[in-house]
């Protein structure tokens, strides 16, 4: 089975990535539905680290277990590449979430989620420096501007955005927001030599226990764990380790500048599903234009690659 002719195909990357981001949204009501089942606190940084850290220690097993079970060879990598591993998981999934977290916690969710969409435009840039058939191109440029317009959009309250910027609050989002960024080309390169499923689980894995560590040595804990949460907890394992695997394929097979760019729909996915699962208002024109907006910034970015 060709999985490159599979996977570059413009209609498959569209429905995967779109599959990814909703569940990436839906991650956002699930987050808040986890941290009152299992009694963490906004502010408690440490325990939400935790939370965080099983997460993906979890979905990296359930990768590994399926990638065992299918027939591909779990430990077959050399020394090195287990080193580049270790630091792709550190990176992307520890170092990135610390920064997110602690940035998340010390700013407003409207700032918070416009900050972190800059890394569509991080990713883009960065690839644009890198790859050779990956430039940023007049539409593609229109394209994400677009985008984070649609981000604006759907987090446009009155009064909401001011002027104030602080580096533990709005600056770490962005920081985080471009440790992802990086940490996805780095992880690029590594899977054009080992199986993005392995590497993916492996990444989690790593990154989760990190977490993990940070969480409990800072004083975090998680509360008593009933069936609600344990049901919670693993739809968000299912969640981590269907996206990030997608995702690690798609971006094994197409330029970063394509995949990034429906990083959009993040935000817009969260807010639509904030509004199903925690009953928020969604019947809202802004909605409507920012996912508009969003899909015509997408339409113009895979316009530009199929172009080329």
């Amino acid at each position: 089975m060709d999985f490159q002719k599979i996977f570059s195909d413009r209609k498959v990357v569209f429905a995967c990535a779109t599959l990814c981001c909703f569940l990436w949204g839906s991650a956002y009501p699930a987050i808040k539905i986890g941290y009152e089942l299992l009694s963490i606190e906004r502010s408690d940084i440490a325990s939400q680290l935790v939370f965080a850290g099983w997460r993906f220690v979890f979905a990296g097993l359930v990768l590994l277990v399926f990638a065992h079970f299918t027939g591909l060879k779990v430990f077959g990598f050399t020394r090195r590449q287990a080193g580049e591993i270790a630091i792709l998981g550190l990176w992307q999934t520890g170092l990135q979430y610390v920064f997110f977290y602690v940035g998340v916690a010390n700013a407003t969710g409207v700032k918070a989620s416009i900050m972190n969409a800059t890394g569509v435009f991080f990713s883009v840039l960065l690839a644009h420096f890198i790859y050779q058939n990956d430039k940023l191109s007049p539409l593609k440029a229109l394209g994400c501007v677009l985008g984070f317009i649609g981000v604006m959009v759907v987090n446009f309250k009155p009064g909401a955005l001011d002027l104030e910027f602080s580096l533990m609050g709005e600056g770490f989002v962005v920081i985080a927001a471009f440790v992802l960024s990086a940490a996805v080309i780095f992880g690029k390169r590594l899977s054009q030599n080992m199986n993005a499923i392995v590497m993916t689980g492996w990444q989690l894995g790593i990154g989760g226990v990190a977490l993990t560590v940070v969480g409990y040595i800072s004083g975090g804990h998680m509360g008593p764990v009933g069936p609600e949460a344990v049901a919670l907890l693993a739809y968000m394992v299912l969640l981590s380790s269907v996206a990030f695997a997608l995702w690690g394929i798609l971006m094994k097979f197409n330029p970063v500048g394509l995949v990034a760019t429906f990083q959009f729909l993040i935000p817009v996915a969260g807010v639509l599903l904030s509004g199903l699962f925690l009953g928020e208002t969604i019947l809202e024109a802004k909605n409507l234009m920012a996912l508009v907006l969003v899909c015509v910034g997408i339409w113009l970015v895979t316009r530009t690659v199929r172009a080329k």
